[in-house]
């Protein structure tokens, strides 16, 4: 029976180009997710957007004197491109900044309103003297008070993870100008985030599959006691309000935006002519919701919107949320402000998402923080993707079409070392069904990996090339048997490495998608009939280790 699975994505600021970070925090993982699943025959959701409303789009409309909506919808075409091109699968991407979106953040905050989690209060905001307005948290810094890092923010700490108010921060100054802000009293609705301690507490201690990073955090953060949090800021882009008086503020974007997760799904359903098609992944029974997100956004997802969907009742809470660590670049800590980072779309104007998207998963920041360099980019491409998996396929499938007919061989009675090798990829097609279900995406692609490399001692120990004209069969039977192996490996890599597993698939005579033939050991047929082949990979020059290298950091 098949399971309805919700996959949600952190939504990214639609303030600059997407980098590696990005891609190995939330979006490969996510995708890798939703393609096992529906090869699996599972109903999928994976829905995320642009954020177009946080205060890292109006600092930048600001900064080049655009309206914020410019900058928003730049680099939101800029998102869909790169997705396209990265074959990040969704159902649908979309923005905060649609009419949908509104309604439903509306019909929550008066949901919750109504049933006294949203009460209005006053609250002494920000208000810098030099530039005369009310300060979002994002246009204020200053050393946070748990970890002394002296570049927080007015809302959260990077590099601690807590979330924070202005008047939490020491020596707290204007982004803008540095001045020194005043606090001066402004009425704004908040969360009751204080009612939900309790329920949160019990239900978080029955996650016991969760990562551990992700469960420690999150335990951690409500052992330290859950403050009441403001949702409204002085400020006109945004989510209106729909209460009267507040016409001139916004609801803050750390409350919508996990809205987004339910008002894509809402969007998803209207588009699919079924309005009503989204409830089975929020009310089902035995429906499951996964929320793919950096670790810096673990509370949002772990404690506040589990809150909200608490307080809203009727939808189901997250089952899991598989959040990632940080990935370094050459070693050092990812920076945007000092351009250290790999920039997506410059990635893709040069070279194929596979390679990539194989590094990255096999490299993947699921428990610690992990290091890409274009040096071992390089490598893996060259070392594995090239001269284990590439080349395994080239030339059995060369040689099929030079000496075999260009059709699938028929094997005879197999000895004992080919059904060895055959047991040992269903073998390891069941060892990746699990680990994929569990999200350990780094070990579903090193166990593919190895089977790949045990075809390889296979083909070098049967060299169907050598005994060809003395024994025509049992070159035959070696080359079905790496075909079913190929068969085996285009199916449990497809979710990592779905362009060159498509090509795979068709190479090996299939036709159709990998999706529509499911997960399962699928040996060629016996006088298949097979296309002449293109090696799945590209070798790279060693020389654009020193070429990449150096220009990390130049002003894009």
């Amino acid at each position: 029976m098949s399971e309805y699975i919700f996959i949600g994505v952190a939504w990214p600021y639609a303030n600059g180009p997407l980098h590696l970070g990005h891609i190995a925090g939330a979006y490969l993982p996510a995708d890798i997710f939703a393609r096992y699943h529906r090869l699996k025959g599972n109903k999928v959701l994976m829905v995320s957007g642009s954020d177009q409303h946080g205060t890292p789009i109006t600092l930048r409309a600001e900064q080049e004197n655009k309206s914020p909506q410019e900058v928003a919808s730049k680099f939101h075409k800029e998102f869909l491109d790169c997705w396209q091109k990265m074959g990040i699968s969704w159902d649908l991407f979309t923005a905060t900044a649609t009419e949908n979106h509104a309604r439903v953040v509306h019909d929550i905050f008066l949901n919750l309103l109504e049933k006294g989690y949203i009460y209005k209060d006053t609250m002494l905001q920000a208000y810098c003297p030099e530039c005369r307005r009310f300060l979002p948290d994002r246009y204020i810094e200053g050393t946070c008070p748990h970890c002394q890092f002296p570049q927080a923010r007015g809302d959260q700490c990077d590099e601690c993870g807590r979330t924070l108010n202005p008047s939490d921060l020491i020596g707290i100054r204007c982004r803008f100008c540095s001045a020194t802000p005043s606090f001066e009293t402004s009425e704004h609705f908040f969360l009751r985030l204080s009612a939900f301690e309790d329920k949160l507490k019990v239900w978080v201690r029955k996650q016991t599959y969760w990562r551990h990073n992700v469960l420690n955090f999150t335990l951690g953060f409500l052992e330290g006691g859950l403050k009441d949090r403001a949702i409204t800021r002085d400020m006109e882009w945004g989510v209106s309000v729909p209460q009267p008086g507040f016409e001139k503020k916004r609801i803050y974007v750390w409350f919508e935006a996990v809205i987004g997760y339910l008002s894509a799904s809402k969007e998803w359903a209207k588009l699919s002519g079924n309005s009503a098609a989204w409830e089975p992944f929020w009310k089902g029974e035995g429906a499951k919701s996964f929320y793919f997100i950096g670790k810096d956004n673990i509370p949002f997802h772990t404690i506040i919107w589990p809150a909200m969907i608490m307080g809203y009742g009727g939808l189901n809470l997250p089952y899991d949320v598989p959040a990632n660590e940080f990935l370094t670049i050459e070693g050092k800590k990812l920076s945007t402000s000092r351009n250290w980072a790999v920039w997506l779309p410059d990635y893709l104007e040069k070279y194929a998402p596979d390679p990539l998207r194989y590094l990255l998963s096999i490299v993947m920041p699921e428990t610690s923080d992990t290091d890409f360099s274009w040096r071992e980019f390089v490598r893996r491409n060259n070392d594995e993707l090239v001269a284990t998996y590439g080349n395994l396929a080239h030339r059995v499938l060369t040689f099929t079409q030079r000496n075999l007919g260009a059709v699938v061989p028929t094997p005879d009675e197999l000895d004992a070392e080919s059904q060895s090798l055959l047991q040992k990829a269903q073998t390891a097609l069941d060892t990746v069904d699990r680990l994929l279900y569990e999200r350990r995406f780094r070990e579903s692609i090193r166990t593919a990996m190895a089977l790949a490399q045990e075809a390889n001692r296979y083909l070098d120990s049967t060299s169907p090339w050598k005994v060809l004209k003395q024994d025509r069969q049992a070159a035959a039977n070696s080359i079905y048997v790496v075909f079913s192996v190929l068969s085996a490996l285009k199916t449990m890599l497809y979710p990592s490495l779905p362009f060159s597993s498509q090509k795979l698939h068709n190479y090996l005579g299939f036709e159709g998608k990998i999706e529509d033939a499911g997960w399962k050991l699928q040996s060629p047929q016996p006088g298949q009939k097979l296309p002449p082949p293109e090696p799945l990979f590209t070798k790279l020059d060693d020389s654009i280790v020193v070429e990449e290298t150096n220009r990390i950091g130049v002003v894009r």
